[in-house]
């Protein structure tokens, strides 16, 4: 997960340099400006996939306590 926020975070730096460098920045400018754009994107695209991880593990770790509570109250009975 993290390749994947990374090489996205590389793909906002690498667009934006090309839009900020056809305004006529200067070119210190617009690689301070991507680089800014770069780290707010992958800061924040690695909380969100923390977040998706963190509710995905407590989704399945819940579904395997019910199914572990059907299947220990089934074999009470018998």
């Amino acid at each position: 997960m993290n390749k994947i926020v990374l090489n996205f975070g590389l793909l906002v730096f690498f667009i934006s340099m090309i839009i900020y460098s056809q305004k006529g920045l200067d070119i210190i400018d617009v690689f301070i400006r991507s680089f800014a754009l770069f780290m707010v994107v992958t800061v924040m695209f690695t909380i969100i996939s923390i977040i998706f991880i963190k509710a995905i593990n407590d989704a399945s770790a819940r579904k395997a306590r019910q199914m572990n509570e059907k299947f220990i109250g089934n074999n009470k009975h018998e």
